[in-house]
């Protein structure tokens, strides 16, 4: 039957094609159009399918290469010996599987006619084999050429015969000695990976942003495309690094990868595992991982998948598996290898933290503080091991810098137990029509104005008070004890009141009887009087702390005390426009804007309204004007040997001192403590005078001698 009159001919020349497709983004533009799970699977569809149907596998199919192409603007680099990928284990049956092969293979080795020794080792393989167990790091792999202890070439896998000729950049790199710490005769290939480091590939993707260039999807995309530049100066900004992990001899016949070993010692002598060769290489000065472990038999594989699986996130560079190597180098040789990897090794690989979906729609969810957090609706995809159906986009800049529409193809994320994001978009897959996404300028829940500071790349909803998914947070603000301090009123209580549908905004608190608070979980008769006593209690308050209470973005204590001593009443501030609101102490334009926007959205005024029909509020007390500290702002860093930052804050403002959070101009004291921080050093760099306890308690003693 011809191949292409068949549905599985049919599916396997699109295999081909797309695989191609994908390897030439992948390895050539350093523009990967899949995720590795993705890549995978049709790769194992197509191996599957060419098993089946072996009459119709063709020279030039993917599966019988490594995968890549040289680069037109690179020269060609030919690899002596070929530079081999690795089969992968997906899970523990298929590394159940390998081993299972490998045992296979030596004890047929054993019963074959062998010099003695031979059959020796592989009958004591053929029970339990030995493994040199190493990490699998998420890079480019390279052949370094050394002639006589230096380095004279170094290129790129390629396509596993032919390579790209990078030696210029190489040099560039720090951990690849350009001579080896003692000489070795001859032509030495050393075999490892480049990578960049988790820390350099956020510094490298930030210099992308500030200068409005194209970030890097992933680490090992930087590290390819870093290695890969015809600038070699640009790929020595990159701070890339160098693992090594086998060798192919001078002759150029066998390599550690091959089941072979070069004469690497200092007495000339051939190394006899991969361990020794790897203790080999790192006696040259090359670097060499040191996340290595040897193991027997698959139960000691399992256990260094295991083990490694739990380092995988907290280790300073990506890596996606584990690779299991016969150890004996010599067992190795005999069991050789098939067209694109050793029958020998296999990668382990985890379950893949980056996977391909598309955009369904962008929803918005407002949180307990306000915050606006576009999230994106997904087709359900795993990773991970965890199926993922939607994920935050953060804010409206992200989703502009990343040229996000709706119905785009993206690659999500997620390492570990961290929150799943969307670190790439695909613009190649974009259908026809795919819509940019509009950011609401009114609250999806409750619809009042949305707004966003001009220093601030979180947008807001306004209606602190009234919004119904800030009323939670709300509450709890209202209730603390720095604002009307209703005691019992916490957390807990909150939730089931919000819940029960009971309170909806801070004036429902005080509407609530004893019976009401008697009906919830926990709350008996005493209980719920205690309640309902602290807030009777909190009707009387003070207008600093009905203004504190309030929630206002960037008022707190101290300045609410300074609105309510400056304007004397509520009604005065509600009146005031953004020029006199300036005019008090420690109010600057953020602040006087974020308050004026607060007392313009007339929800929130309702709910004042309501609030003051409860309360009877106590007019301030006049500003301290001959006090000890009268005028004096100060800021309060570090931990005091003796006074809690409460208790120092109240000891200036009971002199007429002002307590700011953050340190200005208008700073005149930084009272500094063990562990100072950011603040300290600002302080320093403004001149700031900086004192400690002892220095503070000084001042206030010398106020109250001369009655400053």
């Amino acid at each position: 039957m011809p191949e292409q009159d068949t549905p599985a001919a049919a599916r396997m020349a699109a295999l081909r094609l797309e695989i191609e497709r994908l390897d030439h983004a992948y390895y050539v533009l350093d523009d990967p159009q899949a995720s590795d799970a993705d890549y995978d699977r049709l790769m194992r569809e197509l191996q599957a399918l060419e098993a089946q149907y072996p009459q119709w596998m063709r020279a030039d199919s993917p599966t019988q290469r490594v995968g890549g192409a040289v680069r037109a603007d690179l020269q060609p680099a030919p690899h002596g010996v070929p530079m081999l990928s690795l089969n992968n284990a997906l899970n523990d049956a298929e590394a159940e599987a390998f081993d299972a092969r490998v045992r296979t293979a030596l004890a047929a080795a054993a019963a074959a006619p062998q010099p003695p020794a031979a059959v020796a080792d592989a009958a004591d393989a053929a029970g339990e084999v030995g493994y040199c167990c190493e990490l699998k790091f998420d890079g480019l792999a390279v052949s370094l050429r050394y002639r006589d202890g230096v380095l004279e070439r170094a290129a790129t896998r390629g396509d596993g015969a032919v390579g790209e000729d990078v030696t210029a950049n190489v040099r560039t790199i720090r951990p690849v000695p350009l001579r080896l710490a003692h000489p070795v005769p001859g032509v030495l290939e050393i075999r490892g990976e480049v990578l960049m480091f988790r820390a350099d590939f956020e510094r490298l993707n930030a210099h992308q942003r500030a200068h409005e260039a194209k970030e890097f999807a992933n680490p090992r995309n930087a590290a390819a495309g870093s290695l890969r530049q015809l600038d070699p100066s640009i790929t020595a900004q990159r701070r890339l690094h160098f693992f090594a992990y086998g060798a192919v001899n001078a002759g150029g016949a066998a390599t550690a990868a091959e089941g072979g070993a070069p004469g690497l010692l200092p007495d000339g002598s051939v190394p006899a595992s991969q361990w020794d060769l790897l203790d080999a290489l790192l006696a040259l000065g090359l670097p060499v991982c040191e996340h290595r472990r040897r193991a027997r038999g698959i139960a000691g594989l399992r256990a260094f998948y295991e083990d490694i699986a739990r380092q995988r996130d907290a280790l300073p560079y990506e890596i996606d598996g584990v690779v299991f190597k016969v150890d004996d180098l010599a067992q190795q040789k005999r069991l050789g290898h098939v067209a694109r990897a050793p029958r020998w090794a296999v990668a382990r690989k985890f379950p893949p933290q980056e996977a391909q979906t598309r955009v369904l729609g962008i929803d918005v969810q407002v949180g307990r503080t306000g915050a606006l957090t576009p999230v994106a609706r997904l087709v359900p995809v795993e990773v991970g091991g965890v199926m993922v159906s939607s994920v935050s986009l953060h804010n409206e800049d992200e989703i502009r810098r990343k040229d996000l529409r709706i119905g785009d193809t993206v690659t999500v994320r997620r390492a570990g137990d961290v929150i799943p994001q969307v670190v790439a978009v695909l613009p190649a897959l974009r259908p026809p029509g795919a819509e940019a996404f509009a950011f609401p300028q009114q609250c999806p829940v409750c619809g009042s104005a949305v707004e966003r500071a001009p220093d601030e790349v979180v947008a807001r909803c306004s209606g602190g008070l009234f919004c119904p998914a800030q009323r939670k947070q709300a509450l709890l603000h209202f209730a603390g004890r720095r604002a009307l301090d209703i005691d019992g009123v916490g957390e807990k209580l909150i939730d089931q009141l919000v819940d029960a549908g009971l309170v909806q905004h801070p004036a429902g608190l005080f509407e609530l009887d004893t019976g009401a608070l008697e009906g919830l979980e926990r709350m008996g008769e005493k209980s719920a009087a205690n309640v309902h006593a602290a807030l009777q209690a909190a009707r009387k308050t003070t207008l600093e702390r009905f203004i504190y209470a309030l929630g206002m973005r960037h008022v707190g204590e101290t300045t609410a005390r300074d609105l309510a001593r400056h304007f004397g009443s509520f009604a005065a501030l509600a009146a005031a426009d953004e020029a006199e609101l300036l005019r008090v102490p420690d109010v600057g334009p953020v602040v006087a804007s974020a308050i004026r926007r607060f007392l313009d959205e007339p929800r929130n005024l309702e709910e004042v309204s309501a609030l003051l029909s409860h309360l009877e509020i106590a007019a301030p007390e006049p500003r301290p004007t001959e006090q000890a500290l009268a005028g004096a702002t100060f800021v309060l860093t570090g931990t005091l040997p003796t006074l809690t930052r409460d208790e120092a804050a109240a000891l200036i403002q009971a002199a007429g001192g002002t307590v700011s959070s953050a340190v200005s101009k208008k700073t005149r004291y930084l009272v500094a403590g063990a562990e100072a921080g950011s603040k300290l050093a600002k302080a320093r760099d403004l001149g700031v005078t900086i004192i400690d306890e002892d220095g503070l308690r000084a001042l206030l003693a010398a106020g109250k001698s001369d009655g400053a």
